[in-house]
């Protein structure tokens, strides 16, 4: 899952994913990623390698269980590279030009049709024709590159949203918000009563990106946050400005030493009721790992900003699987992708991993945890779904542009003018580069 980082420390993304063409440099101490065994990929019939970003535990264990039960059905052996989640994403470009493993884990939308761009994946239409009839078409139309062929099989989705305990707000009588002002209203209040209104920690540097979103596409609509991620947009647009302007207005909201603090952190202090929201992935269940303090988790929707937009548009994340460029056991490749995007595979993964929903619309749903069924509700109820800022956009721009620039704004939301100008230039850079 997108972010689903480890606790390990994260180097600069100042530096890293300079464009396809570049190898992104490494913080001091972190190894760099490479493939399973010295050839890249295994030649062996009976053995598929897989790079995987599923650092943290839960994921882990259920995709292990997936794997285990292919090799049971089909007698292949999955042999897993797992790497620190954000190592994973700052050195994907190096990774994917040199000698990577047959199946990686990755991203729906932009992030993908990116390295499809660049022939640093495999097109899989004869695996879809295969597993189409398990996906409904918005999953289809994210797993294409620009060239209408696939290069993606989607596994699981998840929205993001205001996360809360059902408890805290009981107790203190609060009514969910739908709108900014009433929203902005809870935050004061909360602070008032003694808690952190919102929880936050953006180390990672990834988190920050989120909240922009969702103020964005609640003020200006979907169509301006295309517009923007695409380079299409000014980012020194005077509506680019008014998100800035509403950010600030709920910074004293935020938890203090956010620098510091890893989103897995932060997420400890709504486990504690500490913190009274967080601006988040519906992945923060897997940090409340008791099932009383689980039952207690729930989520709204981002509050509407503009009448005009209402709540139509929701952030939902889809994870799945790609293919480099040349794997060395094609065959073998394909019997998993056909596997993986199947209804069992998903259920084996759901098991394990309640805080997400399946990208299949076959997929067995009367297990779901009534958490999962309103994550499920409100993604197939939205009028239009966004992936995330660094998965709608080009993963250069977001990694050395957007991250180090949110965070500045974050530290001196005073700055915004200068700081939007420096953004606008780097990304007519960027996006004239091949």
């Amino acid at each position: 899952m997108r972010d689903l980082s480890s606790s390990l420390p994260s180097p600069s993304r100042r530096g890293l994913l300079k464009g396809v063409g570049g190898a992104a440099l490494l913080g001091a101490g972190i190894p760099l990623l490479s493939a399973c065994g010295s050839s890249g990929s295994s030649s062996d019939p009976k053995t598929v390698s897989l790079g995987s970003n599923a650092s943290d535990a839960v994921p882990k264990k259920a995709f292990a269980e997936i794997y285990a039960a292919f090799k049971k059905q089909s007698g292949i052996t999955v042999d897993v590279n797992t790497k620190d989640h954000n190592t994973f994403q700052e050195q994907i470009n190096s990774y994917l030009q040199g000698t990577p493993d047959d199946v990686f884990n990755w991203f729906a939308g932009y992030r993908m049709q990116f390295f499809a761009a660049k022939n640093l994946a495999s097109p899989i239409d004869d695996v879809w024709e295969k597993i189409g009839g398990n996906f409904p078409d918005a999953m289809k139309k994210l797993s294409k590159g620009a060239d209408g062929k696939y290069y993606f099989v989607p596994l699981y989705t998840y929205p993001w949203a205001i996360f809360y305990r059902k408890s805290v707000f009981a107790q203190h009588g609060y009514e969910v918000p739908t709108t900014w002002d009433a929203f902005v209203t809870l935050c004061k209040q909360m602070k008032k009563d003694g808690l952190v209104p919102i929880a936050f920690g953006d180390k990672d540097a990834w988190p920050a990106m989120g909240t922009f979103d969702q103020i964005n596409f609640r003020l200006n609509g979907y169509d301006f946050h295309v517009e923007l991620m695409a380079g299409k947009a000014a980012w020194t647009d005077a509506k680019v400005k008014a998100v800035f302007d509403h950010w600030a207005e709920l910074l004293p909201y935020h938890q203090d030493g956010f620098m510091g603090r890893t989103w897995q952190d932060a997420a400890q202090t709504l486990v504690s009721k500490k913190a009274g929201m967080y601006v988040l992935g519906s992945f923060v269940g897997q940090q409340f790992t008791n099932k009383a303090d689980l039952d207690d988790l729930d989520f709204f929707a981002f509050p509407e900003i503009n009448s005009a937009y209402g709540q139509d548009t929701v952030e939902a994340p889809t994870d799945g699987f790609m293919v480099s460029k040349a794997p060395k056991n094609k065959a073998g490749v394909s019997k998993l992708l056909e596997y993986l995007g199947t209804p069992a595979a998903e259920q084996i993964y759901l098991k394990a991993d309640s805080s997400v929903v399946a990208a299949s619309s076959k997929a067995d749903t009367s297990s779901y945890t009534p958490l999962q069924k309103k994550a499920y509700e409100m993604i197939s109820g939205a009028k239009s779904l966004t992936q995330f800022m660094d998965r709608d956009s080009r993963p250069d721009f977001t990694s050395t542009v957007m991250q180090p620039a949110l965070q500045k704004f974050l530290q001196n939301p005073k700055g915004v003018d200068s700081l939007l100008s420096s953004i606008e230039r780097q990304k007519k850079t960027i996006f004239a580069s091949s």
